[in-house]
C-alpha cells in the first residue's frame, strides 16, 4: 500500500451522526488492488422507524463487495448504518439506498446486500439489490440468514 490512509473516525471518539445524511464514510485504498476478493459486513442488530407508525424496524443486512481501489473502513460505515436508528423509511428505500450509496461512493467490482427485515405487521419482509452481475471468478457464499420461522 502506498498510500496512507487517513480516516476521520479510526481511533477518534465519534458521536452517532443524527441521519444517514448526515453520516460521513470513509475509504482508504484496497491492499489489495488488482486482486478479486469477497469482503462481507454483516449487521445482525440493524434498526430503523417505520415511516408510518414511528416504530422501530429490526432487520439482519449483510453486505458483499469484491474491492477495486478502495475498501470502506468499518467504523465509518457502524456510524452509517446507526444513523438509521431514528430514520424514518421502508425497509426497501433503506436496504436499497445503503447498498447505492456504498456503490457510489467506493466504486467497488460488485456490490450486493440483502436486508433480512423481521415482520411488521405479521409479515417478514427481506430486501435484496446488486450492482449487477458479479464478476466472473468471484466466489459468491451464500448469505446465511435463513427465512423467518417465527418460533418454529
Amino acid at each position: 500500500m502506498t498510500d496512507t490512509p487517513n480516516p476521520k473516525f479510526l481511533g477518534q471518539t465519534s458521536a452517532l451522526p443524527s441521519s444517514p445524511e448526515q453520516a460521513e464514510l470513509d475509504y482508504v485504498p484496497n491492499p489489495r488492488a488488482g486482486t478479486l476478493y469477497l469482503v462481507r459486513f454483516a449487521a445482525p442488530e440493524f434498526t430503523s422507524l417505520c415511516p408510518v407508525t414511528g416504530q422501530p424496524d429490526f432487520a439482519h443486512l449483510v453486505i458483499d463487495y469484491a474491492p477495486d481501489a478502495t475498501i470502506v473502513e468499518s467504523k465509518s460505515l457502524k456510524l452509517f448504518l446507526g444513523a438509521f436508528r431514528n430514520h424514518a423509511a421502508f425497509h426497501e428505500d433503506c436496504t436499497v439506498g445503503i447498498g447505492q450509496r456504498l456503490f457510489d461512493e467506493m466504486q467497488p467490482k460488485w456490490l450486493r446486500i440483502g436486508g433480512y427485515w423481521y415482520p411488521r405487521g405479521g409479515i417478514p419482509i427481506d430486501v435484496f439489490w446488486q450492482s449487477g452481475p458479479a464478476p466472473e471468478g468471484l466466489w459468491l457464499p451464500d448469505q446465511g440468514v435463513a427465512a423467518y420461522r417465527g418460533r418454529g
